[in-house]
């Protein structure tokens, strides 16, 4: 039996990145009406530092075989449930990332795509003291989506 140039790769994180080498990211700007200063940063490391971790992609900062970049489009609080008292009981913090998403390769994979995500809160918090960790949970689930959108093809 004769064996000719066949390539299989597998991965455990169901990621595909079969023809691929390079992959750029631009830095998120943060174009909602309520900016939180280090939400931008915190977003571009989080999903660099997934690609790194799920990938053997290289990491350049010109053009790459694939390429993200986008922009925070919404940060916001609102009241979710009222309470008997006509009162917040509940609220909803919610942030929205538009993301472009370019393969070189197979343009057909390519997208340009919002992901929102929210965690809800008590009202009795002010949203201060929650911030930091619903923000920290809320960009973990949006990286984790728009690394599946790209790699994953759900």
């Amino acid at each position: 039996m004769i064996l000719s140039g066949c390539k299989v790769s597998y991965s455990f994180t169901g990621a595909s990145t079969e023809g691929l080498s390079t992959l750029s990211i631009k830095y998120f700007q943060n174009r909602a009406s309520i900016v939180q200063p280090e939400l931008s940063q915190g977003l571009t490391n989080a999903l660099i530092d997934k690609c790194k971790s799920q990938t053997s992609l290289t990491i350049i900062n010109g053009i790459g075989d694939v390429n993200f970049e986008g922009e925070i489009s919404d940060y916001n609080t609102r009241p979710l449930t009222v309470g008997a008292d006509a009162s917040a009981a509940m609220n909803r913090f919610t942030i929205t990332v538009k993301v472009k998403y370019t393969n070189i390769i197979d343009p057909d994979k390519s997208f340009e795509q919002s992901f929102s995500r929210y965690q809800d809160y008590r009202s009795t918090y002010d949203l201060g003291d929650v911030e930091d960790e619903l923000v920290t949970v809320i960009i973990e689930m949006i990286v984790e989506d728009i690394f599946n959108m790209a790699f994953v093809n759900w």
